[in-house]
């Protein structure tokens, strides 16, 4: 049985195609995929992520866990200030990737919607021999992302905090329409926007203060399918298509939150170490294809017949106008302009190997 957010209603209302998504039933689409996508490159949009998890660490152990318990390192964040991070196994492999929100007194994990259950079942068997509690406040939580932009201007209006003043992976604590809530310049768009966490009884309330402050900035509703293409354009990586437990960080090119270096131990660091002394055998890559035709999840990556890799995530680009996708291919057919064929509906596409974020105009502030 699949849950609900607590915009599902508003999502019937504004003529959503809903369907099954982690455990939920989610907008996929409400005008169009590409037409919603485009917008948020040009405008603004407001993204339903309620399905995404929640868990609080407190405790005098709190950082020094969060540390045990992911890749990056936590204690180089200042106070407000987040990290996008992963937690492994001892094989390497990826358990999931998530952003940590380091507050005065406790952390602050989000987490992905199909993971949650799974996430914090690990992290409580991470948590022995730490002195840390653990809550999993997902239910209690409603997230909207507005990305686009628009957003700084549009969420100004109703917001109390200096939106300006707040680069690019922070955040505050402060109030939305009177609501308080956590406010995030964080998004996986490509463009500037806010990630807004507060009490789900004030769901209604906030949706349609959004929409109202943003009438002058033609704010629209978006499904997942644009949030999939916007964040493919980025190489964003999706837990389940681009990373999982079969792949470690470094394979899919997140060495950068990797800190192998940092004091704590954490699970498959070793393996990593040896894979970065011995050299990696597979790299995920961006790349782009010839013609109209456009890639999907698990098309074969050949090179002269023999098979070299396989496609993560594909689509037809609505920036780009071209098709793209990431792929795990052996890692000498990984450099910049490398070529191969894609094998869509059994014909061999020509596909090279590009750099990478895809679409370079988006309008982060840094």
């Amino acid at each position: 049985m699949e849950k609900k957010t607590p915009f599902h209603h508003r999502h019937e209302a504004a003529g959503g195609k809903i369907v099954p998504f982690a455990g939920f039933l989610m907008p996929v689409q409400y005008k169009g995929i590409i037409e919603e996508h485009r917008h948020v490159r040009a405008k603004a949009g407001l993204f339903d992520v309620s399905h995404m998890g929640e868990i609080e660490v407190r405790g005098p152990d709190a950082l020094r866990f969060v540390s045990h318990a992911t890749v990056n390192d936590p204690a180089a964040l200042a106070v407000d200030q987040i990290q996008y991070s992963a937690m492994c196994y001892p094989d390497g492999g990826i358990v999931d990737d998530l952003l940590v929100y380091r507050f005065p007194e406790h952390l602050f994990l989000v987490v992905n919607a199909s993971n949650v259950d799974k996430d914090f079942a690990w992290l409580n068997e991470q948590a022995r021999g730490f002195d840390v509690k653990l809550e999993n406040t997902s239910d209690r939580v409603a997230q909207l992302a507005l990305q686009g932009p628009q957003a700084e201007p549009l969420l100004h209006k109703i917001c109390d905090l200096k939106l300006a003043d707040m680069k690019f992976y922070w955040f505050k604590v402060g109030r939305v329409d009177g609501v308080e809530m956590i406010v995030s310049r964080t998004g996986y768009t490509g463009e500037d926007g806010f990630e807004l966490y507060f009490d789900v009884k004030h769901a209604d309330q906030i949706w349609e203060a959004l929409f109202k402050a943003g009438k002058d900035h033609d704010l629209q509703p978006i499904g997942l399918g644009a949030r999939d293409s916007l964040r493919l354009e980025m190489k964003y990586c999706l837990y389940g298509n681009d990373i999982d437990r079969t792949t470690t960080p470094l394979e899919a090119g997140l060495g950068w939150i990797t800190k192998l270096k940092k004091t704590d131990d954490f699970n498959g660091k070793s393996v990593m170490m040896k894979q970065k002394a011995e050299g990696l055998k597979r790299k995920l890559i961006g790349f782009e294809v010839e013609g109209n035709a456009f890639p999907r999840q698990h098309y074969k990556v050949k090179k002269d017949g023999a098979e070299i890799g396989e496609v993560t995530s594909g689509v037809f680009s609505p920036s780009l106008s071209k098709g793209i996708g990431m792929a795990y291919v052996k890692a000498e057919y990984s450099k910049t302009g490398d070529a191969f064929e894609v094998e869509i509906r059994g014909k061999g596409v020509p596909a090279r190997v590009v750099e990478t974020p895809f679409w370079k105009q988006g309008s982060i502030k840094k």
